[in-house]
């Protein structure tokens, strides 16, 4: 099987549509290196700690705030700066990986995960807390775009499709992974040290990544490595923050005026980028974003599908947490492992994705998200018609479905988006995919997990839950409706 193995090719050639990209990045290495078993679990490795890290801290935020009195718009602040610094800078530290080699990226980005994540532990302050947890989501931004470039770059056929999925099973997991396993650690409370070992705790294995990577990861970067573009990044960083930081932060500020006023900036700094590397790409340089990518059909299908499903998957893990400690009031170990169904559904649904693909073409995609549709239909008549007795258990029957039906999405959803892009760009085309996840989640927590905690207090948080499950559901109509037009065979 030839290395574009996923979807066909619909579109005219990678020269004719990306011809900057391809003439200034010059002909792909004809020998290409290998990554191996250990090497792949690496990678992973430094895959699942980021991923995790947003999650993980959800179930500790009441103790945090006892213990360092930080109050909600500091909680707020601490949550949302992880997550905008990882989103802000996740296209450059792809395009830092095709610059000075992805292994090298790897390496420095997981030590420096394990640096933050020791301060973010150490912490005395609530604001020391906040500090280091934005260098923690920059470190995060370094280290995880290189993880799916080297995958991009150092398999193919086969190897490649079943790397792809257990990368895209190993995201979704981690997100619920990562509610449960912090309940599990603030419950233990292992060395006395409380909310502070959910950090402390990542010292280890990103050590470990580091030292395997040095060993089992080989060396890939672009053969004709560009400039950073420093005029988009500013640009691109502006127009997220813009977007991120109101919806993130306004809620718990009461809404000031310049959460107002970045919010109709947004739009505004978002064209300036997009007229800026255009006006790169045309002169003959290399922009943060070839714009040109955007005009690949998979690429640019495959992005647009990422938006309201990860957004409606960041919002539905926040609000099925926050409902089942506030309004059944689980405690933190019960509320994550109610997630369990939903993981196992999503991970043996991912693992067959790739057969499921060669077989069945891109219709896996549709079908995925109309058993996700069901799965959340079923959740919400549970929640509708069994709030006093709604329990892990009952639950049950919605999140396996639902979670069989991401797992179904989720990782070949990941091989649209990357299947075209050029191999001496895969840094760009993870930074690109990540960013896109990152955002989403993030978009999903701000509006989807802002609507239930503004409305619950008035119509009850059962129907609350319920009108967010709802709109998820019409998130997930959404991407049915994109996917049918997506390519119909694999592999051609």
């Amino acid at each position: 099987m030839s290395t574009p193995d996923t979807f066909p090719r619909t579109a005219p050639s990678r020269a004719a549509v990306l011809p900057h990209v391809t003439r200034l990045g010059g002909p792909a290495p004809t020998t290409r290196p290998r990554l191996g078993t250990l090497g792949l679990v690496t990678v992973l490795l430094g895959a699942f700690l980021p991923m995790l890290d947003f999650f993980i801290v959800n179930v500790a935020l009441p103790t945090i705030d006892r213990d360092l009195t930080a109050g909600p718009a500091t909680l707020e602040l601490f949550v949302a700066g992880y997550g905008i610094a990882y989103a802000v800078l996740l296209v450059l530290g792809g395009r830092l990986g095709d610059l000075y080699g992805r292994r090298r990226l790897f390496i420095a980005g997981a030590l420096a995960f394990g640096l933050t994540s020791l301060a973010c532990g150490a912490a005395p302050t609530a604001i020391a807390l906040v500090a280091a947890r934005v260098a923690q989501g920059a470190a995060a931004a370094l280290m995880l775009p290189q993880a799916l470039a080297t995958i991009q770059s150092a398999t193919e056929g086969e190897r490649k499709a079943r790397a792809m999925g257990i990368y895209g099973a190993v995201g979704g997991i981690a997100v619920v992974i990562g509610q449960v396993l912090g309940g599990v650690l603030l419950s233990a409370n292992l060395f006395g040290t409380g909310w502070r070992f959910i950090f402390l705790v990542n010292v280890p294995v990103a050590l470990a990544a580091a030292v395997l990577a040095l060993r089992a990861v080989p060396e890939t970067r672009s053969p004709h490595p560009a400039r950073v573009d420093l005029p988009g990044t500013a640009l691109l960083a502006g127009a997220l923050l813009a977007l991120l930081v109101p919806l993130m932060e306004g809620r718990s500020l009461g809404w000031p005026w310049w959460s107002w006023t970045l919010l109709a900036a947004f739009p505004f700094v978002l064209t300036a980028f997009v007229a800026v590397e255009r006006a790169a790409e045309r002169a003959g340089r290399i922009p943060l974003i070839p714009i040109s990518l955007l005009r690949v059909h998979g690429l640019r299908t495959g992005l647009t599908m990422a938006v309201p499903f990860f957004a409606g998957f960041g919002g539905f893990m926040m609000v099925m947490a926050v409902a089942l400690q506030l309004g059944l009031h689980e405690g933190p170990i019960a509320a994550g492992f109610a997630m369990v169904p939903m993981a196992v559904g999503f991970f043996a649904a991912s693992l067959s994705g790739p057969r499921l693909l060669a077989r069945f073409g891109s219709k896996v995609i549709v079908s995925g998200a109309v058993v996700q549709a069901v799965g959340l239909a079923v959740l919400a008549l549970t929640v509708l018609t069994d709030w006093s007795g709604l329990s892990p258990l009952t639950l049950l029957p919605g999140m396996l479905v639902a979670g069989t039906g991401q797992g179904l999405v989720m990782p070949p959803l990941i091989r649209l988006v990357l299947s075209e892009v050029p191999l001496e760009s895969a840094g760009v085309g993870g930074g690109i995919l990540a960013t896109t996840q990152q955002s989403s989640l993030a978009l999903g927590v701000a509006t989807l997990g802002t609507l239930f905690l503004s409305v619950s207090p008035s119509m009850g948080m059962h129907h609350a839950l319920a009108l967010v499950l709802a709109l998820q559901l019409a998130l997930t109509l959404g991407v049915i409706a994109l996917s049918t037009r997506l390519p119909k065979r694999v592999g051609q």
